[in-house]
Protein backbone atom coordinates (compact mmCIF):
# COMPACT_ATOMS: atom_id res chain seq x y z
CA UNK A 1 0.00 0.00 0.00
CA UNK A 2 1.22 3.60 -0.88
CA UNK A 3 1.00 6.80 0.71
CA UNK A 4 -1.98 8.21 -0.30
CA UNK A 5 -2.91 11.08 -2.26
CA UNK A 6 -3.92 13.73 0.72
CA UNK A 7 -0.45 12.91 2.00
CA UNK A 8 1.64 13.18 -1.06
CA UNK A 9 -0.15 16.81 -1.58
CA UNK A 10 0.96 18.07 2.20
CA UNK A 11 4.18 16.01 1.42
CA UNK A 12 4.80 18.71 -1.70
CA UNK A 13 3.22 21.06 0.64
CA UNK A 14 6.07 20.27 3.60
CA UNK A 15 8.80 20.12 0.86
CA UNK A 16 8.21 23.54 -0.94
CA UNK A 17 8.24 25.10 2.48
CA UNK A 18 11.29 23.46 3.03
CA UNK A 19 12.85 24.93 0.22
CA UNK A 20 11.46 28.11 0.27
CA UNK A 21 13.60 28.76 3.97
CA UNK A 22 16.79 27.43 1.93
CA UNK A 23 16.47 24.00 3.63
CA UNK A 24 18.72 21.40 1.36
CA UNK A 25 18.59 17.93 1.12
CA UNK A 26 15.00 17.45 1.11
CA UNK A 27 13.80 13.57 1.14
CA UNK A 28 10.17 12.15 1.49
CA UNK A 29 10.10 8.57 1.85
CA UNK A 30 7.25 6.09 1.65
CA UNK A 31 6.89 4.69 4.87
CA UNK A 32 3.98 2.59 4.53
CA UNK A 33 5.42 -0.62 4.35
CA UNK A 34 7.59 0.02 7.54
CA UNK A 35 5.39 1.70 10.01
CA UNK A 36 1.65 1.70 10.95
CA UNK A 37 1.31 4.82 12.47
CA UNK A 38 2.82 7.29 9.25
CA UNK A 39 2.86 6.99 5.75
CA UNK A 40 5.91 9.66 4.73
CA UNK A 41 9.05 10.69 6.33
CA UNK A 42 9.94 14.25 5.49
CA UNK A 43 13.82 14.85 5.77
CA UNK A 44 16.09 18.17 5.55
CA UNK A 45 19.34 19.65 6.25
CA UNK A 46 19.80 23.22 7.43
CA UNK A 47 22.80 25.07 8.33
CA UNK A 48 22.65 25.71 11.11
CA UNK A 49 20.12 25.75 14.59
CA UNK A 50 18.90 28.57 13.53
CA UNK A 51 17.62 27.67 10.40
CA UNK A 52 16.39 24.55 11.90
CA UNK A 53 13.52 26.51 13.92
CA UNK A 54 12.92 29.24 10.75
CA UNK A 55 11.99 26.14 8.58
CA UNK A 56 9.86 24.38 11.47
CA UNK A 57 7.97 27.66 11.45
CA UNK A 58 7.65 27.68 7.95
CA UNK A 59 6.49 24.36 7.73
CA UNK A 60 4.00 24.62 10.08
CA UNK A 61 2.41 27.75 8.83
CA UNK A 62 2.46 26.34 5.50
CA UNK A 63 0.37 23.64 6.49
CA UNK A 64 -1.90 25.63 8.74
CA UNK A 65 -2.93 27.31 5.56
CA UNK A 66 -4.44 24.19 4.24
CA UNK A 67 -6.01 23.17 7.79
CA UNK A 68 -2.91 20.82 8.89
CA UNK A 69 -2.06 20.57 12.65
CA UNK A 70 0.72 19.23 13.97
CA UNK A 71 -0.38 16.76 17.08
CA UNK A 72 3.04 17.15 18.39
CA UNK A 73 6.30 19.13 17.86
CA UNK A 74 9.59 18.06 19.69
CA UNK A 75 12.72 19.56 19.73
CA UNK A 76 14.29 22.99 19.21
CA UNK A 77 17.94 23.78 17.33
CA UNK A 78 19.85 20.90 16.02
CA UNK A 79 16.57 18.56 15.25
CA UNK A 80 13.02 19.49 15.09
CA UNK A 81 10.24 16.94 14.21
CA UNK A 82 6.80 17.94 13.49
CA UNK A 83 4.15 15.25 13.57
CA UNK A 84 1.21 15.17 11.30
CA UNK A 85 0.17 11.86 12.03
CA UNK A 86 0.45 10.51 8.33
CA UNK A 87 3.50 12.73 7.64
CA UNK A 88 6.22 13.56 9.81
CA UNK A 89 8.63 15.94 9.11
CA UNK A 90 12.52 15.75 10.82
CA UNK A 91 14.53 19.10 10.05
CA UNK A 92 18.47 18.42 11.24
CA UNK A 93 21.38 20.02 10.87
CA UNK A 94 23.70 19.07 8.48
CA UNK A 95 25.72 17.83 11.47
CA UNK A 96 22.96 15.38 13.23
CA UNK A 97 21.94 14.59 9.48
CA UNK A 98 25.32 12.82 9.00
CA UNK A 99 25.54 11.46 12.48
CA UNK A 100 22.12 9.67 12.69
CA UNK A 101 21.91 8.98 9.03
CA UNK A 102 18.13 8.55 9.12
CA UNK A 103 18.25 8.79 4.82
CA UNK A 104 20.31 5.23 5.57
CA UNK A 105 18.30 3.70 7.96
CA UNK A 106 14.88 3.52 6.05
CA UNK A 107 17.13 3.20 2.50
CA UNK A 108 14.43 0.32 1.46
CA UNK A 109 11.53 2.89 1.64
CA UNK A 110 10.58 4.17 -1.82
CA UNK A 111 10.89 7.95 -2.16
CA UNK A 112 8.47 9.93 -2.84
CA UNK A 113 8.47 12.49 -5.52
CA UNK A 114 8.04 16.55 -5.06
CA UNK A 115 8.67 19.34 -7.02
CA UNK A 116 10.21 22.34 -5.68
CA UNK A 117 8.97 25.57 -7.24
CA UNK A 118 11.42 28.60 -7.91
CA UNK A 119 10.22 32.03 -6.72
CA UNK A 120 9.11 34.54 -9.51
CA UNK A 121 12.22 36.92 -9.83
CA UNK A 122 11.46 40.07 -8.69
CA UNK A 123 11.71 43.16 -10.66
CA UNK A 124 13.79 46.08 -9.61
Amino acid sequence: MAASEQVKKITQIAAQAIADKLGTDIVALDMTEQMVLSEVFVIASAQSERQVDAIADGVFEALAKVGEKPIRKEGKGAWVLLDYSDLVVHIQTQELRSYYMLDRLWNDCARIPFQILEAPATQE
